[in-house]
Formats: C-alpha cells, structure tokens, sequence
C-alpha cells in the first residue's frame, strides 16, 4: 500500500521491485494486489499490454485509522494498554506526547464550542454544579 500511496498509480511489477530485498516473488506480490482489491483497498485503473495498472482505492489516513481502531477493540476499546507499552518500550517520544497533547486539547476546544443539539438533554456531568440538581 506505501507503494500505491506514494507512487499513485503503479505496476505489480513495479510494486515488487519496490519492496526491500529479499524481494517475493511476482505472483505472491500479484496475489496480495488481487487480494486487497477484492476487499476494495486497490482498484485497476488501466491495462498496458498484459500489466493492470492499480491505485490505492483508501487513503493512508482512512486504512490508519482503521487499523487503529481495529487494534484498540482488542483491548476492549481502552487507549492507556497500548500508550503504556509504547511509553515503556521506548516507541513514543516526548514530541509525540506533545503533539498528541496539543491535538487532545484542539479537540476538546472544537468539542466545548460546540451548541447543543435542539431537544437533547444535558448531562448528568453538565448539571452537577454544587446546588444544582441534574
């Protein structure tokens, strides 16, 4: 997929040469493009003699995010198993908590500006100033 994602529109051949030695063979490289355009991640855009030309048919964003969230269902959905085996493991770096830090509270901002829905009800948590009853 990096190769569709930062080629555009490539070859299987050229998606093979592009993979680090040792290289797979052509048809097991062949055989994954099949695979993931059957699951609609590749699409054939041209044929040029016997080659298929494909593209990437998601983003990288959208396969990220789903791997993500794919990996976090296995942990019941829970974030701190996973950050706690990169913080340990030496994977995530002070930038990256800054980063995600920054990130936690533009959202937080954006969520906070945000007018309530016509109809909804507050929270429990809205409500539960000292003397207020929710």
């Amino acid at each position: 997929m990096e190769t569709l994602w930062d080629g555009g529109r490539v070859a299987i051949r050229e998606m093979q040469e592009a993979l680090p030695a040792p290289r797979p063979a052509y048809t097991t490289v062949q055989t994954m493009v099949y695979r993931l355009e059957k699951k609609g991640a590749v699409r054939r855009v041209r044929k040029i003699g016997n080659a298929h030309i494909f593209e990437a048919a998601v983003s990288r964003n959208a396969a990220q995010r789903r791997l993500l969230d794919h990996v976090l269902g296995l942990f019941g959905g829970r974030i701190h198993p996973v950050m706690a085996h990169w913080a340990e493991s030496g994977n995530i770096t002070e930038q990256d908590l800054e980063e995600a830090e920054a990130l936690l509270r533009g959202l937080t901002a954006k969520r906070d500006k945000k007018p309530a829905r016509s109809g909804s009800r507050p929270s429990v948590l809205e409500g539960s100033r000292k003397g207020e009853k929710p």
